[in-house]
């Protein structure tokens, strides 16, 4: 085997990432993905033709370096598009995020009132320090739009209350956003530099893995290499230094190579040899992560509904989103006559929904879709279920304490750094993601960042402020 300086553990966003500023910088890579495809939980899949994303991806990013790296991998290919998402409630649809009129004419003068009404009784005796998602939400919006817009698709999400979701979560996803800032930006709109959001985001003309094919090409092309179908199970180390990987039952000696790894933190401590001391396994094995399933079907309609995205805040089915690929670009359908929808559903995996069939999940997604009234007998063509067992790291209670057990422990390692979000166990956006791989190359040719760091302003990442 040719000698390589990097070992790095994951083909997705981050270990892509990684791998290019490596070989950019001199060093030479070797990427090892699991799956057959790159791009991990943000790749492209294809049913009949048609093109769906995993979870929908859009490329936004308040980092210049991220997005010029994104334009220059895809130019022409790296399109502008609308967004438009909004909330399935009680067959209305509502602008997500909120927009104070609209969301008040739709809810009616009683249920507005209330909303009002409970915003004030949060803002006189708010929770002192919230713990839970639930206190965290009820603090800026009040228990009643709580339990309208925010308990039912969240508990979907992540399979557990609210009241057991660490505040940590909504700190990082929602954080600068409040009942008080809503009503601001619709009396003053953005005059005085209040915050808006985003309503245009850049888009793979393809999908996703048209961005991780550009960037494997590049990789390639600088020096560096690519294994598909190459599951790392298992890291032997001694002295702080990782020093043999076993990659698909073949084990490779180190030497002076060092890895960056970001495949599941739980995972990788799990697979190391020696074992870690008890106290560190014991943490590392009560992670836990939600898997996605992705519910693709061609029907027979041309226009089903404008959005990118709706959130389903129905407790009586199970659907939690749905994605609307030719809306984020159109290329995405071959046969405009048609419409692929890609349903997800979140679950634990080996348990429930994840042990159903394809055939009976596929019945499942258009039976709900009919309940809900966004299908009105039109004809499914079929379908294609994609299954990802480690799509969201879970914020519960206790988890902050643990990873930094964890975080204290892989610390000792001189040669080892995790990135990503399942690397890090952090519900990272896809340019934090790649960032922390980027920082990850560096730190192998002199600069010094600390990746815990990435992800970390408290502005919420979608807003922006004007000039």
């Amino acid at each position: 085997m040719p000698d390589f300086d990097l070992f790095i553990i994951g083909g997705g966003p981050a270990g892509l990432a990684c791998g290019l500023e490596a070989a950019q910088r001199g060093l030479r890579p070797l990427v090892l993905e699991q799956d057959p495809q790159l791009g991990g939980i943000a790749r492209t899949e294809a049913v009949q033709g048609f093109l769906f994303d995993l979870g929908g991806h859009r490329f936004f990013t308040k980092d210049a370096e991220i997005q010029a790296l994104w334009e220059s991998l895809l130019g022409d290919d790296f399109l502008v598009r609308p967004r438009l998402s909004r909330i399935y409630y009680q067959r209305k649809f509502f602008d997500y995020p909120l927009k104070l009129m609209p969301t008040l004419r739709k809810l009616g003068f009683g249920a507005s009132a209330a909303i009002m009404a409970s915003y004030l009784v949060a803002q006189v005796h708010p929770y002192p320090h919230p713990e839970s998602l639930e206190q965290w939400v009820v603090n800026r919006f009040g228990r009643r739009l709580y339990e309208t817009f925010f308990r039912s698709y969240t508990e979907k999400v992540w399979g557990m209350p609210c009241s057991e979701i660490s505040a940590d979560w909504a700190a990082q996803r929602i954080r600068g956003l409040s009942l008080r800032e809503i009503v601001r930006a619709a009396v003053q709109g953005n005059r005085g530099g209040h915050a808006s959001l985003i309503e245009q985001f850049h888009y793979p003309r393809l999908g996703p893995s048209m961005m991780w094919e550009s960037i494997a090409r590049a990789l390639t092309a600088a020096g560096g290499e690519l294994r598909t179908s190459a599951p790392v199970t298992g890291l032997e180390h001694a002295g702080g230094r990782v020093t043999a990987l076993t990659v698909a039952g073949e084990r490779l000696e180190l030497g002076a190579a060092a890895v960056v790894s970001s495949a599941p933190l739980r995972d990788l401590l799990l697979h190391l040899t020696p074992t870690p001391p008890p106290e560190v396994a014991t943490d590392a094995r009560t992670l836990r992560y939600r898997g996605l399933l992705t519910v693709a079907l061609i029907v027979e309609a041309a226009d089903l509904f404008p959005d990118n995205w709706i959130y389903i805040h129905e407790p009586a089915v199970e659907l939690g989103r749905i994605q609307n690929p030719k809306n984020w670009s159109p290329e995405m359908a071959p046969d405009p006559a048609l419409t692929c929808l890609g349903l997800e559903y979140v679950c634990w995996p080996g348990e429930g929904l994840w042990e159903k069939s394809d055939e009976d999940l596929i019945a499942l997604g258009e039976r709900e879709l009919t309940t809900i009234g966004l299908l009105h007998g039109e004809r499914v063509r079929g379908g294609k279920v994609v299954r990802l067992p480690r799509a969201y790291p879970v914020y519960d209670p206790g988890y902050q304490e643990r990873l930094g057990v964890l975080r204290a422990y892989l610390a000792g390692f001189e040669n080892l750094q995790v990135i990503g979000r399942a690397g890090m166990h952090r519900y990272n956006n896809m340019d934090h993601s790649m960032l922390t791989g980027l920082l990850a190359a560096r730190n192998l040719t002199g600069e010094h960042h600390d990746l815990w760091q990435v992800n970390l302003e408290e502005e919420y990442h979608e807003e922006h402020k004007p000039e």
